[in-house]
């Protein structure tokens, strides 16, 4: 599954990080790398290059269909490709000796303005990609409800705090960069080193929990379709009729919102339409997501539960369960939208005016 290659490229960049810190600012793990190789200094930092295309790309991998990496998709690396390139010259294809100099003293203070610019650069870059991962999710999440019609079975959350703390590391990033500038361009005396070991901590929580949910939790996903939701411009393209009452018939009579699990694409098999046209008919014409449109008739179904004398005992959960919803939340909700009140006081006035 391509999502497990893209989870596990983001956390071994994420490995590699730390990596780097210890061996640039830790004493013992500086002088060692310095008898391995000058060129362990600074290489694993390539790595903040690759997490945040990483993590873009994971988190699209687990909300499309079918989704499979696309040439356009190595656009992300291009950032990573041209420091690799500059690395590879400036550090790299330089002797030992002139390494092995630089590494005697202090790394921060020394580093020149260049440098500081590209390091603001790499974590502004970071920080986009933080934006389009929650962007992904924002669309995600209003799509969905043209898709399922129990949007509550789908975890959401989990991933959206992930992407949302990793967003604040980023900023809290670029806060350390600036800070850097500040203190040894300008002089200004900014606790820099309390910031990035802050940091450090936060992004260990977050990837164990990074972890935890993905290993228990991705598997419910459910992917929507990467094309664009249909236009609700309603002069684009005429309704076929036939497929109006093909489409309103089929809902009346085979009920299959009764289904706790029916999704665009089982209804759309059952009708024989193509999916997208199922969607773009129900936006139309109907003028509601699959999610309305489905829990519209359920409500319906509900009522007329509620009216029938052997059920007058029945519990709520039951009226519920009978008329294909699988949230609560979500039943109280759309009764008390579609009706005015709630089930409990609907099936007590309508008693009370027949009885």
């Amino acid at each position: 599954m391509i999502s497990n290659y893209l989870l596990a490229g983001f956390l071994c960049a994420q490995a590699a990080i730390p990596i780097d810190n210890l061996i640039n600012f830790g004493a013992a793990f500086k002088l060692w790398a310095l008898d391995v190789s000058p060129n362990l200094f600074h290489s694993f930092g390539l790595a903040f290059w690759l997490e945040a295309p990483l993590l873009l790309l994971y988190t699209r991998s687990l909300i499309y269909k079918n989704y499979q990496l696309k040439a356009t998709d190595l656009v992300y690396f291009l950032p990573f490709v041209l420091f690799l390139t500059y690395f590879a010259v400036t550090w790299w294809m330089e002797d030992n000796q002139t390494k092995i100099d630089v590494l005697q003293g202090n790394i921060i203070a020394t580093s020149d303005l260049l440098s500081r610019f590209i390091h603001i650069t790499r974590e502004c870059i970071r920080l986009i990609f933080g934006v389009m991962c929650l962007i992904e999710l924002q669309r995600y999440q209003k799509q969905l409800q043209n898709e399922v019609a129990d949007i509550e079975s789908v975890d959401l959350n989990w991933l959206k705090i992930l992407v949302i703390g990793f967003l604040v590391i980023r900023i809290d990033a670029i806060v350390v960069a600036f800070a850097l500038v500040f203190s040894y361009e300008l002089g200004l005396t900014i606790d820099h080193e309390l910031f990035g070991l802050t940091s450090n901590y936060v992004v260990m929580l977050m990837i164990s929990g990074l972890i935890f949910f993905s290993a228990g939790y991705s598997p419910v996903f459910k992917g929507i379709s990467s094309e664009p939701t249909p236009s609700t411009d309603k002069h684009k393209e005429v309704i076929n009729p036939a497929q109006v009452a093909l489409v309103t018939e089929f809902m009346q009579e085979k009920k299959p919102y009764l289904n706790h699990l029916l999704t665009l694409e089982n209804l759309a098999s059952q009708l024989g339409m193509p999916a997208r046209n199922l969607s773009n008919l129900i936006n139309r014409h109907f003028d509601k997501n699959f999610f309305e449109f489905i829990n519209y008739y359920r409500i319906e179904e509900s009522k007329k539960l509620l009216e029938m004398p052997q059920n007058k005992k029945a519990t709520m959960l039951d009226i519920m369960d009978w008329a294909g919803f699988n949230s609560k939340a979500t039943f109280n909700t759309f009764f008390k939208k579609l009706a005015g009140v709630t089930p409990t006081e609907y099936r007590k006035n309508y008693w009370k005016n027949t009885g």
